[in-house]
Protein backbone atom coordinates (compact mmCIF):
# COMPACT_ATOMS: atom_id res chain seq x y z
CA UNK A 1 0.00 0.00 0.00
CA UNK A 2 1.54 3.41 -0.93
CA UNK A 3 0.32 6.10 0.72
CA UNK A 4 0.89 10.02 0.27
CA UNK A 5 1.57 12.33 2.95
CA UNK A 6 1.44 15.86 3.83
CA UNK A 7 3.80 17.07 6.79
CA UNK A 8 4.33 20.50 8.96
CA UNK A 9 7.65 20.01 10.95
CA UNK A 10 10.02 22.95 12.82
CA UNK A 11 13.37 21.70 11.43
CA UNK A 12 14.96 23.49 14.68
CA UNK A 13 16.18 20.33 16.53
CA UNK A 14 17.16 18.02 13.28
CA UNK A 15 20.12 17.54 11.18
CA UNK A 16 17.62 18.16 8.07
CA UNK A 17 15.32 15.69 6.36
CA UNK A 18 17.54 12.70 5.11
CA UNK A 19 17.97 10.11 7.14
CA UNK A 20 21.45 9.66 9.42
CA UNK A 21 23.01 7.42 11.67
CA UNK A 22 24.12 9.79 14.60
CA UNK A 23 21.56 12.70 14.30
CA UNK A 24 18.19 13.11 14.36
CA UNK A 25 16.42 13.80 11.03
CA UNK A 26 12.83 14.17 10.32
CA UNK A 27 12.65 10.96 7.83
CA UNK A 28 14.15 9.37 10.66
CA UNK A 29 11.48 10.07 13.07
CA UNK A 30 8.28 9.39 10.82
CA UNK A 31 10.10 6.05 10.19
CA UNK A 32 10.48 5.43 13.49
CA UNK A 33 6.95 6.11 14.13
CA UNK A 34 5.50 3.68 11.27
CA UNK A 35 7.81 1.08 12.66
CA UNK A 36 6.06 1.07 15.98
CA UNK A 37 2.10 1.40 14.57
CA UNK A 38 2.68 -0.67 11.67
CA UNK A 39 5.03 -3.30 13.96
CA UNK A 40 7.65 -3.46 10.61
CA UNK A 41 11.07 -2.59 9.43
CA UNK A 42 12.07 -1.46 6.49
CA UNK A 43 10.31 0.95 5.60
CA UNK A 44 10.23 2.81 2.34
CA UNK A 45 9.77 6.74 3.14
CA UNK A 46 10.69 9.50 0.42
CA UNK A 47 10.24 13.43 0.58
CA UNK A 48 9.93 15.42 -2.22
CA UNK A 49 13.26 16.92 -1.24
CA UNK A 50 15.92 17.49 1.41
CA UNK A 51 15.41 20.40 3.40
CA UNK A 52 18.65 21.33 5.37
CA UNK A 53 19.47 21.28 9.26
CA UNK A 54 17.52 23.83 10.90
CA UNK A 55 15.05 24.71 7.94
CA UNK A 56 11.54 24.25 8.33
CA UNK A 57 8.32 22.85 6.41
CA UNK A 58 4.36 23.75 5.90
CA UNK A 59 4.10 21.51 3.29
CA UNK A 60 6.10 18.85 2.59
CA UNK A 61 4.75 15.63 1.17
CA UNK A 62 6.40 12.09 1.21
CA UNK A 63 5.41 8.74 -0.30
CA UNK A 64 5.03 5.98 1.85
CA UNK A 65 5.37 2.33 1.04
CA UNK A 66 4.16 -0.18 3.26
CA UNK A 67 2.63 -3.83 3.75
CA UNK A 68 -0.86 -2.48 5.88
CA UNK A 69 -1.58 -5.87 7.31
CA UNK A 70 -3.60 -4.03 10.17
CA UNK A 71 -5.65 -2.67 7.23
CA UNK A 72 -6.12 1.30 8.98
CA UNK A 73 -8.16 3.64 7.17
CA UNK A 74 -5.59 6.92 6.41
CA UNK A 75 -7.39 8.52 9.17
CA UNK A 76 -6.85 6.10 11.22
CA UNK A 77 -3.17 5.78 10.33
CA UNK A 78 -3.12 9.51 10.52
CA UNK A 79 -4.07 9.59 14.45
CA UNK A 80 -1.85 6.78 15.28
CA UNK A 81 1.09 8.06 13.64
CA UNK A 82 1.09 11.78 14.58
CA UNK A 83 0.74 10.20 18.66
CA UNK A 84 3.56 9.04 17.87
CA UNK A 85 6.23 11.60 16.21
CA UNK A 86 7.69 14.47 18.60
CA UNK A 87 6.14 17.55 19.22
CA UNK A 88 7.75 20.01 16.44
CA UNK A 89 6.66 16.79 13.36
CA UNK A 90 3.03 16.57 12.48
CA UNK A 91 1.11 14.85 9.80
CA UNK A 92 -1.42 16.95 8.03
CA UNK A 93 -2.95 14.71 5.74
CA UNK A 94 -2.25 11.52 4.93
CA UNK A 95 -4.39 9.61 2.01
CA UNK A 96 -4.11 6.82 -0.62
CA UNK A 97 -1.43 7.26 -3.66
CA UNK A 98 -1.28 5.59 -7.12
CA UNK A 99 1.20 2.91 -6.64
CA UNK A 100 4.11 4.78 -8.88
CA UNK A 101 3.56 7.78 -7.49
CA UNK A 102 7.05 9.31 -6.34
CA UNK A 103 6.68 12.42 -4.57
CA UNK A 104 10.26 13.67 -5.67
CA UNK A 105 9.95 12.65 -9.30
CA UNK A 106 6.41 13.32 -9.71
CA UNK A 107 7.07 17.08 -8.26
CA UNK A 108 5.80 19.79 -10.98
CA UNK A 109 7.13 23.05 -8.85
CA UNK A 110 8.01 23.70 -5.45
CA UNK A 111 7.40 26.79 -3.26
CA UNK A 112 10.22 28.12 -0.30
CA UNK A 113 9.03 31.00 1.45
CA UNK A 114 11.97 32.91 3.35
CA UNK A 115 11.07 35.08 6.11
CA UNK A 116 12.87 38.16 7.51
CA UNK A 117 12.38 40.35 10.46
CA UNK A 118 12.82 43.74 10.21
CA UNK A 119 13.20 43.85 14.49
CA UNK A 120 14.56 41.93 16.50
CA UNK A 121 12.03 39.42 17.90
CA UNK A 122 11.85 37.62 21.61
CA UNK A 123 9.35 34.85 19.96
CA UNK A 124 10.42 34.09 16.37
CA UNK A 125 14.09 33.88 16.54
CA UNK A 126 14.40 29.63 15.13
CA UNK A 127 11.66 31.03 12.77
CA UNK A 128 13.15 34.28 10.86
CA UNK A 129 16.22 36.02 9.91
CA UNK A 130 16.96 39.30 11.63
CA UNK A 131 18.61 41.64 9.51
CA UNK A 132 19.80 44.45 11.03
CA UNK A 133 20.29 47.30 8.16
CA UNK A 134 17.53 48.52 6.35
CA UNK A 135 16.61 46.94 3.20
CA UNK A 136 15.53 48.66 -0.17
CA UNK A 137 12.58 46.57 -1.25
CA UNK A 138 12.35 48.49 -4.36
CA UNK A 139 16.01 47.29 -5.82
CA UNK A 140 15.20 43.87 -4.62
CA UNK A 141 12.69 43.51 -6.55
CA UNK A 142 14.23 44.31 -9.59
CA UNK A 143 17.19 41.80 -8.69
CA UNK A 144 14.35 38.98 -7.90
CA UNK A 145 13.15 39.38 -11.55
CA UNK A 146 16.17 38.74 -13.40
CA UNK A 147 16.80 35.50 -11.56
CA UNK A 148 12.91 34.26 -12.39
CA UNK A 149 13.22 32.44 -15.41
CA UNK A 150 15.58 28.84 -17.26
CA UNK A 151 19.32 29.97 -15.97
CA UNK A 152 21.99 28.30 -14.91
CA UNK A 153 22.34 28.82 -11.05
CA UNK A 154 25.61 27.14 -10.52
CA UNK A 155 27.18 29.91 -8.86
CA UNK A 156 24.14 29.50 -5.98
CA UNK A 157 24.14 26.14 -5.54
CA UNK A 158 26.72 23.60 -4.21
CA UNK A 159 26.04 20.15 -6.35
CA UNK A 160 25.05 17.46 -3.90
CA UNK A 161 25.44 15.03 -6.76
CA UNK A 162 28.62 14.07 -9.31
CA UNK A 163 27.60 15.17 -12.29
CA UNK A 164 24.03 17.21 -11.18
CA UNK A 165 22.84 19.68 -13.80
CA UNK A 166 22.81 23.06 -12.49
CA UNK A 167 19.91 24.19 -14.71
CA UNK A 168 16.70 25.21 -13.26
CA UNK A 169 13.79 26.82 -14.12
CA UNK A 170 13.11 29.25 -11.64
CA UNK A 171 9.14 30.32 -11.95
CA UNK A 172 8.85 33.40 -9.71
CA UNK A 173 10.65 35.44 -7.02
CA UNK A 174 8.04 37.40 -5.00
CA UNK A 175 9.06 39.80 -2.35
CA UNK A 176 6.42 41.16 0.11
CA UNK A 177 6.11 43.13 3.50
CA UNK A 178 4.12 43.12 5.97
CA UNK A 179 4.58 45.35 9.56
CA UNK A 180 7.88 44.07 10.71
CA UNK A 181 8.56 41.09 8.20
CA UNK A 182 9.45 40.73 4.58
CA UNK A 183 8.09 37.90 2.97
CA UNK A 184 10.65 36.41 0.03
CA UNK A 185 8.68 33.60 -2.01
CA UNK A 186 10.92 31.32 -4.51
CA UNK A 187 8.87 28.88 -6.90
CA UNK A 188 10.75 26.93 -9.19
CA UNK A 189 10.60 23.16 -10.78
CA UNK A 190 13.72 22.30 -8.08
CA UNK A 191 16.62 23.73 -6.25
CA UNK A 192 19.96 22.98 -6.08
CA UNK A 193 21.49 22.46 -2.64
CA UNK A 194 21.80 25.56 -0.74
CA UNK A 195 20.34 27.66 -3.85
CA UNK A 196 17.19 29.34 -2.13
CA UNK A 197 19.17 30.29 1.23
CA UNK A 198 22.15 31.80 -1.71
CA UNK A 199 19.58 33.36 -3.79
CA UNK A 200 17.99 35.28 -0.25
CA UNK A 201 21.72 36.01 0.68
CA UNK A 202 22.25 37.82 -2.58
CA UNK A 203 19.02 39.58 -2.16
CA UNK A 204 19.74 40.90 1.10
CA UNK A 205 22.78 42.79 -0.34
CA UNK A 206 21.25 43.90 -2.74
CA UNK A 207 18.88 45.28 0.14
CA UNK A 208 21.87 46.72 1.81
CA UNK A 209 23.46 48.63 -0.89
CA UNK A 210 26.20 46.19 -1.56
CA UNK A 211 25.87 44.74 -4.43
CA UNK A 212 23.15 46.20 -7.59
CA UNK A 213 20.78 44.24 -9.88
CA UNK A 214 23.32 44.19 -12.84
CA UNK A 215 25.85 42.23 -10.33
CA UNK A 216 23.13 39.17 -9.69
CA UNK A 217 22.55 39.05 -13.43
CA UNK A 218 26.65 38.67 -13.96
CA UNK A 219 26.05 35.78 -11.30
CA UNK A 220 23.78 33.91 -13.84
CA UNK A 221 26.90 34.32 -16.66
CA UNK A 222 30.08 33.62 -14.68
CA UNK A 223 30.73 31.57 -12.30
CA UNK A 224 30.85 32.82 -8.96
CA UNK A 225 31.48 32.36 -5.13
CA UNK A 226 30.32 35.31 -3.97
CA UNK A 227 26.71 34.01 -3.41
CA UNK A 228 28.43 31.26 -1.03
CA UNK A 229 29.27 34.33 1.05
CA UNK A 230 26.13 35.87 1.47
CA UNK A 231 24.10 32.07 2.21
CA UNK A 232 20.95 33.72 4.34
CA UNK A 233 21.10 31.47 7.79
CA UNK A 234 18.54 27.77 7.91
CA UNK A 235 16.02 29.50 10.50
CA UNK A 236 13.97 31.31 8.36
CA UNK A 237 13.34 28.96 5.06
CA UNK A 238 10.52 26.63 4.75
CA UNK A 239 9.56 24.04 2.25
CA UNK A 240 5.49 25.88 2.03
CA UNK A 241 4.22 23.38 -0.79
CA UNK A 242 4.68 20.71 -3.43
CA UNK A 243 2.84 21.03 -6.24
CA UNK A 244 1.66 18.07 -8.67
CA UNK A 245 0.26 17.21 -11.98
CA UNK A 246 -3.22 16.43 -10.83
Amino acid sequence: MRYKLLIEYDGSRYAGWQLQKKERSIQGELIAAVTTVLGQAPVELYGSGRTDAGVHARGQVAHLEVVDDRRLRPDQLLAKLNAELPHDINLLSVEKAHPKFHARFDAKERVYVYEISKRRNAFAKKHVWWVRDPLNIVTMRSAAALLAGFHDFRSFGDQSEPGQSTLVDLHRVDITESEDRIFITIRGSHFLWKMVRRVVGVLVEVGRGNMTPQDVEQLLTEPSRTPAKYTAPPSGLFLQAVFYEK
